[in-house]
């Protein structure tokens, strides 16, 4: 089942009213339904490889979501134990699908974002050497594994001929892995950070509430200092809402709220670059996650 997970196919999505194609990347064909699926088996597998998986051992992480349902699959192919701290305004579709493949969780109130589970993390397993922490922020094998992969991959899908690359970040590791591959070959690329317009921190501003989960959870990360980012491109989240639903009924693409907002800053990169400029996002993950959010609210339609 593992051999599933990477090689997702890249589409062309034709914005007929804007004159625009843009390229985009079907991270929701992994096997667990998000792009989180190429760290959890990247980090996991080589901990397994050095016997840092040794009985007795549990997975514990701090995951808004994607990361913890990917964990918890690999870690049931594994058979090792997966624990996931996490913030009690995560979708409870998230926290089912953890369940569902074994999982334990513990929420926790996200008063300082990611940091709050991210220092409740190191704590855990500063008591308990039993604990394994994959440190999807900050361990290099997160941005290696799109350096190698995820990037590579859209190079053999662009024929070696991309003009910007646009995504969120979240730890930082596909911007920083996938500019690292993208600039080797196309050294012009231009790489644009997708950040919420209530949640701009790249662009100096503070952090606050957004709809859009999965990034910038008030949290600049290590990961994120090697990308290596040419501009910030702000979305606000009803703009994202509004884009995800025309995703599905324009395109038939059933995707999380980060995908809408992703396309959307895309959208406006292809905007000022010039005619016919080869523009690639991320479809991060799909929309089953997400029933109870604002993405579904009155019917589907975005507030």
């Amino acid at each position: 089942m593992l051999s599933l997970i990477g090689n997702t196919p890249l589409i062309p999505l034709r914005f007929e009213p804007e004159g625009v194609t843009l390229y985009a990347k079907c991270e929701f064909m992994n096997p667990s339904g998000s792009i989180k699926d190429r760290l959890a088996l990247t980090i996991l597998g080589d901990a397994r490889r050095r016997g840092w998986l040794r009985p007795g051992t549990t997975i514990l992480e701090c995951t808004s979501g994607n990361t913890g349902i990917a964990l918890a699959m690999v870690g049931a192919v594994y058979g090792v134990p997966v624990r996931i701290l996490m913030s009690d305004t995560a979708s409870v579709e998230r926290r089912h699908l953890m369940r569902h493949f074994g999982a334990e969780l513990q929420l926790f109130k996200a008063d300082r974002g990611y940091v709050t589970g991210i220092e409740l993390a190191e704590e855990m397993a500063r008591k308990d050497p039993r604990y394994f922490l994959p440190r999807q922020f900050a361990n290099p094998l997160n941005a290696v594994d799109h350096l190698r992969h995820t990037g590579r991959e859209i190079l053999a899908q662009m024929q070696g001929r991309v003009d910007a690359f646009v995504s969120g970040y979240g730890t930082g590791g596909t911007l920083n892995g996938v500019s690292r591959a993208l600039r080797r070959v196309c050294p012009q690329v231009r790489i644009v950070a997708m950040e919420p317009a209530e949640a701009a921190m790249l662009s100096g501003e503070s952090p606050c509430c957004h709809s859009i989960e999965g990034v910038a959870g008030g949290y600049l990360p290590p990961l994120l200092q090697g990308a290596r980012v040419d501009a910030q491109e702000k979305v606000p989240s009803a703009e994202a809402l509004a884009m995800t639903q025309r995703l599905a009924r324009e395109f038939g693409l059933l995707v999380g709220t980060s995908s809408g907002a992703n396309v959307m800053a895309a959208l406006r990169t292809a905007q000022g670059l010039r005619r016919g400029a080869r523009v690639v996002t991320i479809l991060c993950d799909r929309a089953e996650r997400y029933y109870s959010t604002r993405l579904f609210a009155g019917g589907g339609g975005a507030a």
